[in-house]
């Protein structure tokens, strides 16, 4: 079984920052990319950002420069450090571990998703 659970999300006024964090846990062989995605409330899902085993990272345009993703690899956790937020950062923020299970050895990789974390920015 594998868990991936996130957390720090809540209410802050645009310009603020907030830390978003996902831990995975469970029967984990390795971990591949992590990413973070969001969903506003009518619209489809997005990619908001992605981070590699060794470190490389990718943004989506509309938060480069404001937010920083980073990952702690012996705790199998990745970090979402938003600054500067807008009201339209508004959303539900999904966490996604791309990972390999011990049951499945060095074989093919499954994403795995949290449940969610809201972030509301009021104006």
């Amino acid at each position: 079984q594998v868990q991936v659970v996130e957390s720090g999300g809540g209410l802050v006024q645009a310009g603020g920052s907030l830390r978003l964090s996902c831990a995975a846990s469970g029967s984990i062989f390795s971990i591949n990319a992590m990413a973070w995605h969001r969903q506003a409330p009518g619209k489809q899902r997005e990619f908001v950002a992605t981070i590699t085993s060794v470190g490389r990272t990718n943004y989506a345009d509309s938060v480069k420069g404001r937010f920083t993703i980073s990952r702690d690899n012996a705790k199998n956790t990745v970090y979402l450090q938003m600054n500067s937020l807008k009201p339209e950062d508004t959303a539900v923020y999904y966490c996604n571990a791309d990972l390999k299970t011990i049951a499945g050895g060095d074989g093919t990789s499954f994403s795995y998703w949290g449940q969610g974390t809201p972030v509301t920015v009021s104006s």
